[in-house]
């Protein structure tokens, strides 16, 4: 992979064996990608973002602008998300063995032994989110794989920091990020769509999106009302 710039904007520049130039924008700070042809050169890459240039900054400027919470600190009074709804981090001295639980459809009650650091009041809910996600999974990957009309997806759960999901789909494998644990699951369903749907269409064509319209007709809906959630706080990479 190497890098261009047209008009200030700096551009990764992945060549495939691929019929068609393909470009995205990825949160959180707008980076740039197209994925190019084996043949296709520089120059030709470069005409190609310059048309794109109105939509590359529309999309960047969404993922800039897009809210962002604070670093958490798993501390009582914190806003934590799960499945889409906000509730108010209330941290437990507990002398059992560490867990979470929602209460009263408004707090999320983090039980915890005394002098516990961050990080490890941290690994708890991270565990409860990786737990509970796992939970959710099973039973949409059964019924959304009957409908697209593929069989034996596998999956996992990963951390991930620039997408929602991926896909291998030479093994009909599909990898979840760990922060859908915190969108409604509508949100969750569609990056399971998206990603299944992968595994007949490897990319963003025609055909691809058409699946995407028959599946799930209110997908850019869910699409859009996903990438509206806050961010998490991360120290991003590449």
């Amino acid at each position: 992979m190497h890098q261009i710039v047209v008009n200030d904007i700096t551009i990764d520049v992945v060549r495939k064996d691929i019929k068609n130039l393909h470009l995205a924008v990825y949160p959180p700070s707008g980076r740039v990608r197209i994925a190019a042809p084996l043949k296709v050169d520089d120059e030709a890459v470069r005409l190609f973002a310059i048309s794109k240039l109105s939509w590359i900054k529309k999309n960047q400027a969404k993922y800039i602008n897009q809210e962002r919470q604070s670093e958490r600190k798993f501390i009582s009074g914190e806003s934590h998300y799960f499945k889409g709804q906000r509730y108010i981090l209330n941290v437990v001295s507990h002398t059992g063995y560490p867990g979470v639980r929602i209460r009263n459809k408004k707090y999320i009650d983090l039980q915890v032994k005394k002098g516990y650091t961050a990080m490890q009041r941290e690994n708890v809910m991270t565990n409860w989110y990786r737990k509970s996600l796992k939970e959710q999974i099973p039973a949409l990957i059964e019924k959304w794989q009957k409908v697209i009309g593929v069989e034996g997806v596998q999956w996992e759960v990963k951390k991930m920091k620039t997408k929602w999901g991926t896909c291998n789909r030479e093994a009909k494998r599909i990898w979840l990020n760990l922060e859908l644990a915190k969108k409604p699951e509508r949100c969750l369903e569609y990056i399971i769509v998206h990603e299944i749907v992968h595994i007949l269409e490897r990319n963003h064509t025609e055909r691809f999106v058409a699946i995407m319209d028959k599946t799930m007709p209110q997908w850019r809906e869910y699409k859009k009302e996903l990438n509206q959630f806050p961010l998490a706080h991360e120290v991003w990479s590449y």
